[in-house]
């Protein structure tokens, strides 16, 4: 091959995000987060700044997640960030698993130190020390036992959206942060059966969530008994696989039975007259979804926004070779952006004054799902071209501005279901089923393409398998709910 074909090669492999997904798959995700402009490392340990571009689409998943919940009766409150360190400690299990990462607050005021820094004033010492919530089932109980006497009281059906702080040593942005978003549901009942219905229910909304907004096709199912969260009956979980074949777990809802109900002192009069303790659940759902989006709809040349959530669903590209016609031609796309934001599309106008390559591949790194060129031609002629970013430049397409405004709302579900089925048909193909152990340890240790193992949970009984899995990093993600127990998902996790 001559160097001009070399070349041209190399031209037409160019990508606008290195290195590939093939080459480095977590530097290949840091980049997309940066060159779509969504966060940043922030001067405090493990924390991220989200940038207005990365907020847009956090605000849009709370806004369609937030609406699901209100429809299951679930109202929003607000509970204190800082937690008595008395009330961590009444659930000796719960604290367990979150007492190495809680950060805790321990005096009041500072005061200059001797070498003319400020520290904390010595007689400034809290008589007793506040964990900053690492999750809040310990304040949000201690309210619920306030407020519910009588099972009349009940159910009692609670969210909050905060922030969280678990002191992670590796982080990565949204997906493993010290402080992060979220929202955590925490529900009472007067029965068991109601408490177990409203943790299946719960995680339904998540995995509706991500099947109607984020168009991801994730695993729904229970975890094992190593992976349930800290003092919960169990642990239900949104697992999703991400491009290279390891999972995510993106949602998760816990039956907490009457054990927080007990540590919190959650109790009430039944209908026979006798003192009964609650049954509550939890649920919580984070910022760790978007780094789940980027990593299941994310190409060599940076993200691809789901339509139903993305913070921009069309951008419109005006066209100007100079000064003249620029007037023109700018309120021409206005007028555009004007017919879509009527019919509810969410729209912007690219004004930079970048060359137009620029402006297209700004949109293209972003994730646009529609993108609209307009110049002096498409003015006269009453015309604009929109290009599909989850196609690319084969399905660029001239028409005019009614045809586009008539046709723009199933174009947009076009896409969603694409993408959708794009990551459902690859996430199915990449689960192998293991009946033995050595069948399991030859899928890991040949397989070019990771996925999940299939295996018998009567395998996780295995010694010598249960030491390879943590030789090698395997977990357990789930039991899917269609084997009804008998199953159980095995991979690689983030």
């Amino acid at each position: 091959m001559s160097q001009t074909q070399q070349a041209a090669k190399a031209a037409q492999t160019r990508t606008a995000i290195t290195p590939t997904r093939e080459e480095n798959f977590p530097e290949w995700y840091q980049s997309v987060v940066r060159a779509a402009d969504m966060a940043e490392n922030s001067p405090v340990r493990g924390s991220m700044v989200i940038k207005p571009y990365g907020y847009g689409l956090w605000e849009q998943i709370q806004r369609a997640l937030d609406d699901k919940i209100k429809e299951e009766g679930v109202q929003n409150a607000y509970f204190p960030l800082l937690i008595p360190l008395s009330f961590i400690s009444r659930e000796a299990e719960h604290v367990d698993g979150f007492a190495k990462e809680c950060a805790v607050v321990t005096h009041h005021r500072l005061e200059k130190g001797p070498e003319g820094g400020l520290i904390p004033a010595p007689d400034a010492q809290l008589e007793e020390p506040f964990v900053i919530r690492p999750t809040s089932e310990t304040i949000i109980g201690d309210s619920m036992a306030k407020w519910v006497q009588s099972y009349r009281d009940l159910p009692l059906l609670l969210n909050q959206w905060c922030n969280v702080m678990r002191w992670e040593m590796r982080t990565r942005l949204f997906l493993r942060t010290s402080e992060f978003l979220w929202q955590e549901g925490h529900n009472a009942f007067e029965t068991a059966e109601q408490a177990e219905a409203d943790a299946r229910k719960m995680l339904e909304v998540y995995r509706s969530l991500y099947v109607d907004f984020l168009a991801m096709s994730p695993f729904t199912g229970e975890k094992t008994v190593d992976e349930r969260f800290p003092g919960a009956l169990r642990t239900y979980t949104v697992e999703c696989m991400m491009q290279d074949g390891k999972s995510l777990q993106a949602g998760t809802s816990h039956n907490l039975g009457q054990n927080f109900a007990k540590s919190c002192g959650i109790k009430f009069q039944g209908r026979d007259g006798n003192e009964h303790f609650a049954h509550t659940t939890s649920w919580g759902l984070s910022t760790r979804s978007i780094g789940g989006l980027i990593m299941t709809h994310g190409d060599d040349d940076g993200l691809k926004m789901p339509p139903r959530i993305a913070p921009i669903q069309v951008m419109i590209l005006p066209i100007t070779k100079n000064d003249d016609g620029a007037a023109a031609v700018i309120e021409y796309a206005q007028k555009i952006a004007g017919e879509l934001k009527a019919i509810g599309v969410r729209v912007s106008i690219d004004l930079s004054e970048n060359r137009a390559p620029d402006k297209m591949w700004s949109a293209i790194k972003k994730g646009i799902p529609l993108r609209v060129e307009v110049g002096g031609r498409e003015v006269e002629e009453g015309k604009l071209t929109h290009t599909r970013r989850d196609l690319g430049r084969d399905s660029k397409t001239s028409c005019t501005v009614a045809e586009f405004i008539g046709s723009v709302k199933s174009i947009l579900d076009d896409i969603h279901n694409a993408m959708f089925q794009s990551n459902h048909d690859f996430s199915r193909s990449r689960i192998v089923e293991c009946q033995t152990a050595a069948q399991m340890k030859e899928y890991f240790e040949t397989t070019k393409e990771l996925g999940f193992a299939k295996v018998p949970v009567a395998l996780l009984d295995d010694e010598a398998l249960t030491a390879y899995r943590k030789e090698n990093a395997l977990t357990t993600r789930c039991m899917p709910f269609e084997d009804e127990g008998r199953m159980v998902f095995i991979g690689k996790a983030y």
